[in-house]
């Protein structure tokens, strides 16, 4: 085998994560910055987070009340052409 070839093995190194969480592991990395760990993930922690970048939460939230507002209006105007044609039959 080829020597010197290898990375630098980090034994300690330190992981961060953007909630605030700590912890060391081994990496050819001596210093690690992560925004997402087990403490702070949903898979773990069981709680729903929403990170909205750019805004794209609320954008869907408008889509979807503004296709709830249309399918209410649609059901209205069907309601109303069904209202008018009992009439016209009875």
């Amino acid at each position: 085998m080829k020597e010197k070839i290898h990375p630098t093995w980090y034994p300690e190194a330190r992981v961060h994560c953007a909630c605030g969480s700590t912890f060391t592991t081994g990496s050819t990395i001596k210093d690690i910055s992560v925004e997402i760990c087990s403490a702070c993930h949903p898979l773990f922690t069981g709680q729903q987070k929403l990170i909205d970048t750019a805004g794209r939460v609320e954008k869907f939230q408008q889509r979807a009340e503004a296709a709830k507002k249309k399918q209410a209006e649609a059901a209205a105007r069907k309601a109303s052409k069904d209202a008018k044609k009992a009439t016209v039959e009875a």
